[in-house]
């Protein structure tokens, strides 16, 4: 059997840690038990992820990551027009919900108190809001500071809304219509 490279196994570690989690809960989810899982030995676990916590924040990177990555992906194709742009930011966010399953609340529930959470949400937010920011900036007359202010804004509406979701009080329809909404009225040019 080939040996696999340092990212790969890496990556092979993430997606059974993954597996866990989808399966069991993040409460189950360790390094030792990632171990016993994947068939490697427990140094193994160590030397990639170093705590259980770097284990989970690993984990709930690269599920940011795949969200950001799809979205950039999407936008590119996406028609310019203020409602496409609108309802693809707002289909994405609320996709990357449903794809993230339970895990995603799982390891941000498991993570809260952090200081790595709290660094890494704050970049994954600050990220965001700069492709929000890029996209949006041609179809407004808002400035530059004002639209990252309202893009801001707008990730905490859908926070909320995205919680409402999640606890059965609104449908995904309703909240990605709503957040799409939300989005073009807050940065639509003044008629006339």
């Amino acid at each position: 059997m080939a040996r696999l490279s340092k990212e790969d196994r890496r990556q092979q570690l993430l997606d059974v840690a993954l597996r866990i989690v989808r399966e069991e809960g993040a409460d189950a989810l360790t390094l030792v038990s990632l171990a016993l899982r994947a068939d490697v030995s427990r140094p193994v676990t160590y030397e990639h992820f170093g705590t259980r916590p770097g284990l989970l924040l690993a984990l709930y990177e690269r599920l940011e990551r795949a969200y950001v990555d799809a979205l950039r992906e999407a936008l590119a194709a996406a028609p310019r027009s203020l409602s496409a742009l609108a309802a693809l930011m707002s289909s994405a966010y609320f996709g990357c919900l449903v794809d993230a399953g339970v895990e995603g609340p799982a390891l941000s529930a498991a993570l809260q108190g952090s200081e790595e959470m709290a660094a890494q949400q704050l970049a994954m937010r600050d990220e965001y809001v700069e492709v929000m920011q890029g996209e949006l900036q041609p179809l407004t007359d808002l400035p530059g500071d004002e639209l990252r202010l309202c893009c801001i804004g707008l990730l905490g509406a859908a926070e909320a809304m995205a919680r409402e979701q999640q606890g059965g009080r609104v449908d995904l329809d309703a909240a990605t219509r709503a957040f799409t909404t939300l989005i073009e009225r807050a940065v639509e040019r003044p008629v006339g």
